[in-house]
């Protein structure tokens, strides 16, 4: 009585072999620029932290009746820290909006000239723009990204 072998021949392992390198190569890139999309999140969460301290800050000053202007902007506290507000609205500065969105410097790189404050991480970056006259909003930009050729930050 003759007894039959079981298993696979060398050449079956072979092309399972060749089609699991052909699906690993495919799907490599696709998890490997993970760091690209936490940077996209970290950069989104920064300008909803901005857009919402500007509502928060904004209300605040409404409620305590305090606006100041571009030459002497007043503070609104807020959970101890004090903010400068410009025609009712965050400043463009540490002390302003940066304090509260409480962006931290490490994090992000920003950088403040005239009325802007601009936050960058990697390639991407937004800005905000304080009011400069009574009775208006501060401009808060999109998300933009300098690297046109593989956008992602």
């Amino acid at each position: 009585m003759k007894r039959q072998q079981g298993g696979f021949t060398l050449i079956e392992l072979i092309m399972v072999i060749v089609i699991l390198g052909i699906l690993a190569a495919f799907a490599l890139p696709r998890f490997a620029d993970l760091g690209g999309d936490a940077r996209q999140a970290s950069i989104n969460g920064a300008l909803g932290a901005v857009k919402s301290a500007s509502g928060i800050v904004h209300s605040a000053a409404l409620a305590r009746n305090v606006t100041g202007d571009l030459t002497t902007p007043a503070t609104v506290s807020l959970e101890g820290t004090n903010i400068n507000v410009v025609f009712g609205y965050p400043q463009a500065s540490a002390t302003g909006i940066q304090a509260a969105a409480q962006l931290v410097g490490a994090d992000y790189t920003i950088a403040f000239a005239g009325n802007a404050m601009t936050v960058t991480l990697g390639t991407c970056s937004f800005t905000y723009t304080q009011p400069t006259a009574a009775n208006t909003a501060p401009v808060i930009s999109g998300i933009t990204d300098s690297n046109t050729t593989v956008p992602g930050c």
